[in-house]
């Protein structure tokens, strides 16, 4: 693994397309009448029958969402797919199509077993999930920095992060109605960690001397991943000098590196006055994780130095060329920051990213297997917080059907989203899309916008 800005190029990339097979609870289900999951996104929810999942399709989501779309990092030039980086694509064309903060988030959430059944007065369910979530941020400066050049004599790249964390859940829900008007539920969830990272690089400041480069840098790393270390390289300063820097990272094996608890809130509030809404309100992922390890990179704060590691040359055909020493330079972005390495600090412990699921539902009084439901879901996440409202039609024109079609507007824009229920005597399927894809490139077919789902899945019912 390492951190420069090249990879962080094709990392970005790679990542707009990549995410595109990570999964989120599909909010198209929300008030969709016995979607078998609908307890994912509120607790308080019980299903008519219970149920037993289909290993391996339970529950199965792709989905990407974010500002930074594959269509701003990949292009067609001469009828061939290329990244923003080739020479055809132009730096105004480029820069057009990017937000001087760009996001690309992702949550994977796949269920491995799940069952459902009424006992104890209520609704219980049992579900195993492994899970990861993922959020870059992406300064528009170090797009522009590779693509123009170093065009003044001073640059600086601020605001470039990322993070990441996986870990497996053994949650326990049970949904009980407590009056005639009110449903609340909840679940307790046991959190298996595999390996958390928070990378914030804040500031590189470069200015060009005559001869050498002065840097301001500030930036930190923390892993907490079993068996990794960090890998060395060293620059060499102006007066003779050379420093020791971190310049990526190993892992010798994996397993288990810590363990947490979670839990999922929720209500729902149906008032005889007024008998055709239903109000509900959920809180999920309110918990932590301990991890066992803390390895730490970091400038410890603002840290100033001078390296002659980049020279350039007005000779095309000398050494360090300035095509030569640009490509060297875009290897290097860890040698920009020089990040010390501080080894393992003992364990820590961060905190989930909490979703909030605020509904409302009104039925139709002149036909009451039609619905209308207005959604709104935030991700309470730091730099990486988002929010989307999402309108919907919902119908169950008979027994073993149900399905909803909806429109969403949000921190990533506007999207069209559907989901189709077939809930018949002994199994369920169900399929459908937040945000339908749009556009997609030449093979291998990738959505040119990052906002793009599908979601399915299998079910046994009794």
């Amino acid at each position: 693994m390492k951190f420069n800005i090249k990879n962080v190029a094709a990392f970005t990339a790679i990542a707009v397309a990549s995410v595109a097979v990570s999964a989120q609870n599909t909010q198209s289900g929300y008030f969709v009448d016995d979607y078998t999951y609908r307890y994912q996104m509120n607790p308080a929810f019980g299903n008519s029958r219970g149920f037993v999942s289909m290993p391996g399709l339970a529950n199965v989501n792709a989905s990407v969402y974010g500002s930074l779309h594959l269509s701003s990092v990949i292009y067609n030039v001469n009828g061939k797919t290329t990244t923003f980086l080739n020479p055809g694509v132009s730096a105004s064309e480029v820069m057009g199509n990017l937000n001087d903060n760009n996001r690309i988030g992702s949550d994977i959430k796949f269920t491995l077993l799940a069952t459902g059944f009424k006992a104890f007065g209520g609704y219980n369910t049992v579900s195993i999930n492994a899970r990861t979530n993922i959020g870059i941020r992406v300064p528009r400066s170090i797009f522009s920095l590779l693509k123009e050049g170093v065009e003044n004599r001073s640059y600086d790249i601020s605001n470039f992060s990322a993070t990441a964390t996986a870990y497996a859940e053994i949650a326990f829900g049970h949904s009980h109605r407590i009056t005639d008007e009110w449903t609340v539920g909840a679940s307790m969830k046991f959190l298996v960690g595999g390996g958390n990272m928070t990378a914030k690089f804040n500031r590189a400041q470069l200015t060009l001397g005559e001869n050498d480069w002065n840097i301001v840098s500030n930036a930190q790393i923390e892993t907490s991943v079993k068996g990794l270390t960090y890998d060395v390289d060293y620059n060499d300063y102006s007066d003779g000098s050379r420093h020791e820097y971190v310049s990526g990272a190993d892992v010798d094996g994996a397993g288990i590196n810590g363990f947490g608890l979670g839990f999922d809130l929720g209500a729902v509030y149906k008032p005889k006055a007024l008998n055709d809404f239903t109000f509900s309100l959920a809180v999920l992922d309110l918990g932590f994780i301990r991890w066992n390890n803390n390895m730490l990179a970091t400038t410890h704060g603002d840290k100033t130095f001078n390296t002659d590691k980049y020279t350039f040359n007005v000779d095309d055909d000398a050494p360090n060329s300035f095509d030569n020493e640009w490509d060297k330079m875009k290897d290097a972005l860890s040698a920009l920051y020089e990040l010390d390495n501080a080894g393992d600090q003992g364990s820590r412990t961060t905190v989930l990213a909490a979703t909030v699921n605020t509904g409302v539902e009104y039925t139709f009084p002149l036909y009451r297997k039609l619905s209308f439901g207005l959604l709104n879901t935030t991700r309470i996440q730091g730099d990486y917080t988002w929010t989307d409202f999402r309108l919907s039609a919902n119908i169950a024109p008979v027994k073993c059907l149900s399905a909803s079609v909806n429109g969403s507007a949000g921190t990533f824009g506007m999207g069209f989203g559907w989901l189709l229920n077939l809930h018949c005597p002994g199994f369920n399927f169900f399929a459908g899309m937040d945000h339908t894809i749009g556009k997609v490139t030449k093979q291998p077919y990738l959505p040119l916008n990052s906002n793009a789902s599908f979601n399915l899945g299998m079910n046994f019912l009794f």
